[in-house]
């Protein structure tokens, strides 16, 4: 009697030696993960031996004095002193881009310690984040700016900074916020390709009509589009608003965080981070990054639009919460100093316009001359736009026109960081054309 095996490759010949590749592509795939991941995963360190790219948690905090009285932004400059511990949660869609070169000019400037992501430019989102993700993490060691790309997990971040550390984070109305995630994320997220529609707006527009029909919370990269920033921040995303956490999430928030910012007022969002953390205007000075090209607003009718809210309600929830306590800290920082340093702000921003684009404004990916200023395009797009530097920049001016176009990942090698991860992926990417 001829054995089973022998029949199946006298009779199914292909049909085996497709199964075989298959179990050894397999095989190979699997071998590589799990070299990747011994190379990413974290060394077991018993040591307490502070490295050169941080210091010993929980240093004492410089003394500072009280706020003033006056609103004058000058004598304001002369009574605080200048604040070095800074977290920032960096969430997804919200201008966050351009506050974090912000924050890596004014780290490197005062040489300030980053923890930045092992091999990649975000902590293993959308995974909750750890600290032995960091960047050569060791027990006790301490950093100055945490500011890339997490899953928030309070526990674990505050085991990585000073107890005078500032908290802040960024917020966008959620509507629009839904609009820009949906237009940019929605060929990695699988359950967007289903959906009927020529191109990303009407699919959109179909998918907010009747959400539930497509929806599926356990699907590949859904949290995309579903109460994005809920997630961001650390909850679940899933919640409703009768859920007796919601109440508990907004207490939360509201102590840990010092300052909320808001993208649809930007410039005065910086002004009270500056007030904040007692710095200068010349330390909040931008350009807007990362960027899509022809972005003229949202397109959204009004009837999507509420019900782009009713979609993201814990969210619209957490933005109407935010707006107001953000009016009271523009009220306690003098509406009429605002707006005087508001117009400070954008004057100085136009100079450097003049003196360091060429142009004067963004161009496409295509177009851009150096590759160090050449931003990260989503997957399958080339839509995210960038700048050329203008020839015989003043000697003054140079190096900070650099500074403020450089895209987040070249910055963050130039402060160091090993991106070997992000590299790769960019390389295959660009060998396969996607």
């Amino acid at each position: 009697m001829t054995p089973n095996w022998m029949m199946c490759i006298q009779t199914q010949g292909k049909l085996c030696r497709s199964v075989w590749k298959g179990l050894v592509l397999g095989i190979l795939l699997t071998t590589f993960l799990i070299l990747l991941y011994s190379y990413a995963a974290p060394p077991l360190s018993f040591s307490n031996t502070i490295g050169s790219s941080s210091f010993q948690c929980h240093p004492p905090s410089l003394p500072e004095s009280p706020l003033p009285e006056s609103n004058s932004t000058t004598k304001y400059e002369l009574h605080c002193l200048p604040r070095h511990n800074l977290m920032f949660l960096k969430t997804h869609k919200t201008g966050s881009s351009t506050i974090i070169n912000i924050l890596f000019r004014y780290g490197e400037k005062h040489q300030l310690q980053f923890a930045f992501p092992r091999g990649r430019n975000d902590f293993d989102y959308p995974r909750y984040f750890q600290r032995w993700k960091v960047e050569g993490y060791q027990p006790g060691l301490c950093y100055n700016i945490i500011c890339n790309h997490m899953r928030y997990r309070h526990s674990e971040v505050n085991l990585l900074i000073p107890p005078d550390t500032m908290f802040v984070t960024v917020l966008r109305d959620p509507a629009l916020l839904f609009e820009s995630s949906f237009q940019y994320f929605a060929h990695v997220v699988p359950l967007t390709w289903k959906l009927p529609g020529d191109g990303s707006e009407q699919k959109m527009d179909t998918f907010l009509q009747n959400p539930m029909d497509y929806y599926d919370s356990s699907g590949f990269n859904a949290h995309y589009l579903h109460n994005l920033l809920t997630f961001d921040l650390g909850y679940d995303n899933e919640m409703i608003l009768k859920d007796p956490r919601v109440s508990n999430l907004l207490k939360e928030l509201d102590s840990r965080f010092h300052l909320v910012m808001l993208l649809e007022y930007f410039d005065e969002s910086l002004l009270l981070l500056r007030d904040l953390m007692c710095w200068n205007m010349d330390d909040i000075l931008y350009f807007k990054l990362n960027a899509r090209k022809d972005l003229s607003g949202s397109r959204l009718s009004l009837e999507l639009y509420q019900l782009a809210q009713e979609w993201n309600a814990i969210d619209t929830l957490i933005y109407r919460h935010f707006n107001a306590t953000f009016w009271r800290k523009i009220e306690k920082y003098g509406m009429e100093r605002m707006r005087k340093d508001v117009l400070e702000l954008k004057r100085r921003n136009k100079e450097l316009k003049q003196e360091c684009i060429a142009g004067g404004g963004p161009v496409d990916a295509s177009k851009i001359q150096e590759s160090g200023l050449q931003p990260w395009q989503p997957f399958g797009h080339r839509f995210i736009q960038g700048y050329n530097l203008r020839k015989n920049i003043s000697t003054k001016y140079k190096q900070l026109c650099r500074n403020m176009l450089t895209p987040e990942i070249q910055y963050m090698s130039k402060l160091g960081a090993d991106l070997w991860l992000t590299q790769l992926w960019g390389n295959i990417r660009a060998l396969f054309n996607f």
